[in-house]
């Protein structure tokens, strides 16, 4: 995980301090490289300067980005120096051999202020403390503090919950958490992904296929809607004629022989994976297409797919 470069001025080589978000606070970092070098601070004190631009950090609430490095020295707890090194110019004046120093840093708006600036171009400040601000804030947007990991305020007209199937509430807040008497309602798939011009409304919800909109409408896709209205395709054309009538044969045929679903002398025999179960190709791909969770009806295992159904050549051949 990527963090903040240290090294101590007698070091050669640096040290990583990793953490979550895109900075770190001067106080937080000197906590952690004293807690890895097992210094005591009421012995010592840090001092953190950038590696670049040899800026001190003075401010335990200045915020250092992440991938940083800096050099950290010990001093003294009680003799600390108050020093600024923040862009401090110094200029001599012609015709005298004295220099003044001229220290910007009481003029100039300090890092942490100047992150909080709406207009950094007219900010009294350098131009690298300026391009450091421009930084963190095009990051604060992706900060994970920001992120809304649970909805506020009451759920929308159109949600309804998915425990007790009205809406007003989320699932969290049903008033039948803990009711073991109360039958949760079915699980109504939802159609995500299919234009509205693909589906037909529906007036009652308990209709075959029957999806629910985001705007709290049911609804049934055309193309499921005339499948529905046609019912289960005929017979194959290649069955021989000496077979005797749909309603005698499932009554001679033994069990294993008849479809799970239609109740019918098998067509075009399909095993599934989860459970060896046979039934009808088209009765199982319907089925797990209709179903939510493509659930395989006889063992009620989650997560079956028609790809996965294998052809029963034994039954075919029979």
């Amino acid at each position: 995980m990527p963090g903040v470069h240290y090294k101590f001025s007698a070091k050669l080589d640096f040290d990583t301090i990793s953490f979550h978000g895109l900075h770190i606070s001067l106080h937080d970092l000197k906590c952690q490289i004293m807690g890895r070098e097992q210094l005591k601070a009421s012995n010592c004190d840090l001092q953190i300067t950038d590696a670049q631009s040899k800026e001190e950090y003075t401010d335990d609430n200045a915020l250092i980005p992440k991938n940083s490095s800096v050099i950290v020295r010990r001093i003294p707890a009680r003799g600390l120096r108050a020093t600024s090194k923040t862009h401090a110019a110094s200029q001599t004046e012609p015709g005298s051999g004295t220099s003044k120093a001229v220290d910007d840093s009481s003029a100039s708006l300090p890092l942490a202020q100047l992150i909080k600036t709406a207009n950094l171009a007219a900010a009294n400040a350098s131009e690298e403390d300026k391009i450091k601000a421009m930084m963190v804030q095009s990051c604060q947007e992706y900060d994970p503090i920001n992120y809304m990991k649970r909805p506020v305020g009451p759920p929308p007209s159109s949600f309804p919950c998915r425990y007790y199937g009205k809406p007003g509430h989320y699932r969290r807040n049903c008033p039948t958490s803990g009711d073991k008497n109360f039958v949760p309602a079915p699980r109504m798939r939802r159609s995500t992904g299919i234009p509205r011009s693909f589906l037909i409304e529906l007036k009652d919800p308990n209709t075959k296929g029957a999806m629910l909109t985001k705007t709290g409408k049911y609804a049934i896709p055309i193309i499921n809607a005339e499948a529905y209205a046609r019912g289960k395709k005929e017979k194959p054309p290649f069955v021989p004629e000496e077979l005797p009538s749909s309603s005698s044969s499932s009554d001679a045929l033994p069990d294993e022989l008849l479809c799970l679903i239609c109740k019918d002398a098998m067509t075009d025999a399909a095993v599934t994976p989860c459970c060896g179960s046979s039934y009808c190709d088209e009765c199982i791909r319907t089925a797990l297409l209709a179903s939510e969770e493509h659930t395989c009806p006889a063992c009620h295992q989650a997560g079956v797919s028609p790809d996965d159904l294998a052809a029963n050549k034994f039954l075919r051949q029979d």
